[in-house]
């Protein structure tokens, strides 16, 4: 995963993360108060000498990652002494997880009008934090034990079903995988949720 062409891909995907949620999910948001901290990263905990975010997520793309996950408070767990001295890869986990959860909270209420099951939530967040934090680890050779231990929970939502967390769950599986299409390019179309609803709706109709 170390070559030039992967790590194009990797910036594009990214890239998408950022793009899709300033123009979908922050918009369409809903604040509210955080969960507090997480569990402490490997640094912090029980497994020491990790890849620092200092050392790796500092002018690097994926700190854009991070700073996403920020601006989704109720759904970001962060290690208790977050700094500069965190795994990178427990960052970057943690910083997919919120992505993943608040994206398809959003998305639940923007189509259905209705708060999502919290199984729902933890499935997506845990899933992106596998696939983000694998990728990551891989990209930066960046091993990290509480990622070792996280497990890709089944069943995901599909696109049909959340089209953004869907999309997104589906491409960082396997990012660099020469056969990958986009899995929604209709996506590229919307300028909205409501437009992603109004085509959801129509998809329903016409099946």
């Amino acid at each position: 995963m170390s070559s030039a062409a992967d790590a194009l891909t990797i910036h594009q995907l990214l890239g998408r993360i950022v793009y899709f949620h300033a123009l979908f999910i922050e918009p369409a948001h809903r604040p509210s108060p955080p969960p507090g901290a997480g569990p402490a990263c490997c640094n912090h905990g029980a497994s020491l000498g990790r890849r620092t975010a200092d050392e790796l997520l500092h002018d690097s793309a994926w700190a854009a990652l991070v700073e996403v996950a920020t601006t989704i408070p109720a759904h970001h767990q962060p290690c208790p002494k977050a700094a500069g001295s965190c795994c990178a890869t427990c960052c970057v986990s943690a910083a997919a997880a919120a992505v993943a959860a608040g994206w398809a909270e959003t998305e639940c209420r923007g189509y259905r009008q209705d708060d999502p099951a919290e199984t729902l939530l933890q499935t997506c967040g845990r899933a992106a934090a596998a696939r983000l934090g694998r990728v990551f680890a891989a990209q930066h050779t960046a091993p990290c034990l509480a990622l070792d231990q996280l497990t890709v929970p089944e069943p995901l939502p599909d696109v049909q079903e959340l089209p953004l967390t869907g999309e997104l769950l589906a491409l960082w599986a396997d990012p660099t995988a020469t056969a990958r299409q986009p899995v929604a390019s209709w996506l590229n179309h919307c300028t909205g949720l409501d437009d992603v609803r109004r085509v959801l709706e129509t998809r329903r109709t016409e099946s």
